[in-house]
């Protein structure tokens, strides 16, 4: 499920040009250079030197594999590195991928039982089956949470560094708290925002709280995803378009959010504020969309310490991603969950210095270096990439 966000204010302020159809050049399929990229790749030498490579990581840092695996996963690997390959290819793999697939097929089959004679939720062009009650609901959440947990078992996530930061955010927040009603009930955040780093994200979320993603449209369709995303209460968006079907996502995810400060009972929404993964080490401007609704959000800082391989989802492809993941004996993740953040009145007038504010924030608590490139610049990167492998 690809879960990363766009910005779901009407206006875009990126600052790339257009096409004549409207949209953005950032719009083109990840890991594919356009012919003019190519063309101009070839134009301007046979290959790419060391140093041009060297320049291109310093200039996408953000993106730029620091394992043993090398850029894109395709580095000359240590003989013992092959080794452990090797024996992890027909050993555990096998199993993995088996145990893997029976839970997916498993938490189907508890999705399909669950809504049969139902008939989704259906508005905006939207389906979902999250706003159902009763024991419904209540065992697809906590089934899901379970089978989550035991996907992230299978993929060798065997433990969870869990840590809490203490409340208290900056002198403002302070002030802000001592204000409010000691008797008065804490307000609920109306989404979960995160810093994104791989699609084994969306698993973590799903066992800790079980929220709702934004995902393409095309997920809705998928055999077996597709149900357990409507369970989950995906809201679709068309990433290859900038239609009026934009507007109406910005709506629906703003009352969405709206929904879930207000009931508790509704689904939390997660959101990816920074729109694409990163290696882990970098936290990308954030888009508005999570901070347009004014409710308080709730921050989680993700990390992944690796040894041989980084579980990054960064500028490897999916499948060779997926394959040495698997390979893996032990992988691990590293959690930190702020407190929830509450916005001002100046904030909550500003969606941008609300945005800008919680990434402060979550990149001075998680370590993290701020950086000013997005979604564009990755796909210029991963273009530029694909063009040194395909000349060597």
């Amino acid at each position: 499920m690809e879960s990363e966000l766009k910005d779901l204010t009407p206006k875009s302020s990126e600052p790339f040009p257009s096409d004549d159809d409207g949209s953005t050049k950032g719009d083109r399929p990840l890991l594919k250079p356009d012919s003019t990229t190519a063309a101009a790749t070839a134009a301007n030498s046979n290959t790419i030197s060391q140093p041009n490579l060297e320049e291109l990581e310093k200039k996408y840092a953000a993106y730029v594999r620091n394992d043993v695996y090398g850029v894109m996963g395709r580095g000359e690997l240590p003989w013992m590195e092959k080794v452990l390959l090797g024996m992890a290819l027909v050993t555990i793999v096998p199993l993995r991928v088996m145990a893997a697939t029976t839970i997916l097929v498993a938490y189907y089959l508890v999705c399909k039982v669950c809504t049969v004679c139902l008939v989704p939720n259906r508005e905006d062009e939207q389906e979902d089956y999250a706003h159902m009650g009763g024991w419904r609901r209540e065992v697809i959440v906590q089934v899901g949470r379970f089978l989550s947990r035991a996907m992230l078992f299978v993929l060798g996530f065997y433990w969870i560094d869990e840590s809490y930061r203490n409340p208290f955010v900056d002198e403002k927040s302070n002030a802000e708290t001592e204000c409010k009603d000691q008797s008065e009930e804490p307000e609920r955040p109306g989404a979960i925002v995160s810093n994104h780093v791989s699609y084994l994200d969306i698993l973590y979320h799903m066992s800790s709280s079980f929220p709702s993603f934004v995902a393409k449209r095309s997920v809705a369709k998928l055999p077996l995803v597709g149900l357990i995303s409507k369970c989950l209460g995906c809201v679709y968006v068309q990433r290859e378009s900038k239609s009026s079907d934009f507007k109406g996502v910005s709506g629906v995810v703003n009352e969405r959010v709206q929904e879930a400060h207000q009931n508790k009972l509704a689904p939390m929404m997660m959101l990816f504020p920074e729109g694409t993964t990163t290696n882990g080490d970098f936290l990308l401007p954030f888009k508005t969309g999570a901070f347009l609704s004014k409710t308080p959000v709730l921050p989680v800082i993700l990390r992944y310490p690796y040894q041989r391989f980084s579980p990054a989802w960064d500028s490897i492809s999916g499948v060779r991603h997926v394959i040495f993941l698997l390979c893996q004996f032990v992988n691990h993740i590293e959690v930190k969950r702020l407190p929830v953040y509450y916005p001002s009145q100046q904030e909550k007038d500003d969606p941008r210095l609300y945005a800008d504010n919680v990434r402060r924030l979550m990149a001075r608590e998680g370590n993290l270096t701020l950086s000013n490139i997005g979604l564009a610049e990755k796909r210029v990167y991963h273009a530029a990439l694909n063009g040194l492998f395909v000349q060597q």
